[in-house]
């Protein structure tokens, strides 16, 4: 084993002090330092767009979408990074810096760094998506691949930081970066012609939350800032539960970029007393979340920005009903595979794609009649298998067949119809139930 191997794995996060995120010593960001990075960030980047949704009518309430998944990079993160790289001292712009993040944080620093001459190093843990690693790259930082986890990637960059004399930025926690993300309330505000009634904010490590409750809370003392988490990773919550951020255990979820075993120390310092409500969401919601965002609002997001919207549709915000409601689609940075996975997930959601198992007589004819009876319905096949060797009888076949439907309404239909016809049928379709549906 070599000797920097030796000094990476002995040396912790805990060891290596972040100067600018102190637990012992968390700094609140005041509505000033907002100000202060809206005067920069908006120099550089123009307002992303503020539309009011589609789904209002159904959703009983005026929802309205910030769509920072349209910044250059594909996400709002890019905002802090511009701010912290800005606010560096020119002998620190010269040494260069490094940051570690699963994605959105790392593009935003490997971009700016590039547009503003300073050299990058990013550390991102194998789970990292691939076309984010790229996209680093591409934007001409010096990407390495280190850790299991986010802890461990952190811990790695702020060794890097202290060998190489490199400047560590927290890409949630550094009191620049949270200023940089209040300006998104910031355009929040400006951009909304009616009263807001409530904020909705995606939350992993509080950076976004901190920032957008400053700023909106400064400029509308009545709005409600509601943060949302995914049951896979609920460290704001477990904070708030302690009165301090905690170490919180974290499973794989869709909402990658949310998925913060411990909060941000100046982050919950300044967010802590803004915030109205926490709400955890079921990792099932993003799914028909995101549907719902490509069908209606021609918007690719990712599982983080989806959160928001989830939050809705599962019925935990039924107190804004008939109220205005800004909701953050943080970032669209998402992989095209898993993209195309979780549109399917939607569809089974919201009751348009069933799958189903029935078990017919073994003669000439059964196929087709099966076959007909859906066509009738309106209903189309997209994947039958036909099993013999499994069934109790040998006089039938067992047939599994998934299928799209227009609506929940028509799968209710073609479920009776089926039930009808054949007496048992076997079905696995999704427990949700929301009003997008009905």
């Amino acid at each position: 084993m070599s000797a920097d191997k030796v000094n990476v794995e002995s040396t912790s996060s805990e060891t290596i002090k972040d100067i600018y995120c102190l637990p012992e010593n968390p700094r609140k960001i005041s509505f000033e330092d907002v100000q202060k990075a809206f005067a920069v960030v908006s120099e550089c980047t123009k307002p992303t767009p503020f539309t009011k949704s589609k789904l209002s009518e159904v959703l009983g309430m005026n929802v309205y979408f910030k769509k920072e998944f349209l910044q250059y990079t594909g996400s709002f993160k890019e905002r802090g990074a511009l701010y912290a790289l800005t606010m560096l001292s020119e002998e620190q712009k010269k040494k260069g810096v490094v940051a570690a993040s699963l994605g959105n944080h790392s593009q935003g620093m490997s971009y700016h760094s590039k547009r503003l001459n300073i050299p990058c190093t990013v550390v991102m843990p194998h789970a990292a998506p691939h076309n984010k690693i790229k996209r680093c790259r591409n934007f001409g930082a010096n990407v390495i691949i280190h850790g299991n986890d986010m802890a461990e990637a952190l811990s790695h960059a702020k060794f890097l930081a202290k060998e190489k004399g490199m400047t560590y930025i927290n890409g949630y926690d550094h009191p620049h970066i949270i200023a940089g993300q209040g300006t998104v309330g910031m355009e929040i505000v400006a951009q909304m012609e009616d009263h807001i009634d409530a904020i909705v904010v995606p939350v992993g490590g509080g950076g976004l939350i901190a920032g957008v409750a400053t700023a909106a809370k400064a400029l509308l003392k009545d709005v409600k800032i509601i943060g949302v988490e995914t049951e896979n990773s609920q460290g704001f919550t477990n904070a708030l539960a302690h009165g301090k951020p905690i170490y919180t255990p974290t499973s794989p979820s869709l909402a990658d970029g949310l998925v913060v075993p411990t909060v941000g120390y100046n982050a919950f310092a300044t967010a802590q007393p803004l915030v109205d409500k926490m709400i955890v969401i079921k990792e099932e919601w993003i799914h028909p979340a995101m549907l719902q965002l490509v069908e209606l609002e021609k918007s690719v997001v990712e599982g983080a920005a989806a959160a928001g919207l989830g939050a809705i549709l599962s019925g935990q915000m039924d107190e804004f009903k008939n109220k205005n409601v800004a909701v953050i689609l943080c970032g669209g940075n998402i992989d095209s595979n898993i993209f195309g996975r979780c549109i399917e997930r939607g569809l089974v959601a919201v009751g348009r794609l069933l799958r189903f198992c029935v078990t017919v007589s073994d003669k000439p004819g059964s196929l087709t009649e099966l076959c007909s009876l859906t066509s009738a319905a309106g209903v189309s096949i997209t994947q039958l298998v036909q099993e013999r060797q499994f069934c109790k009888s040998i006089h039938n076949i067992e047939l599994k067949v998934i299928c799209e439907t227009r609506d929940y309404e028509h799968t209710e239909y073609f479920k009776k119809l089926l039930r009808e016809h054949y007496g048992e049928v076997e079905f696995n379709d999704s427990p949700l139930k929301c009003a997008t549906m009905e």
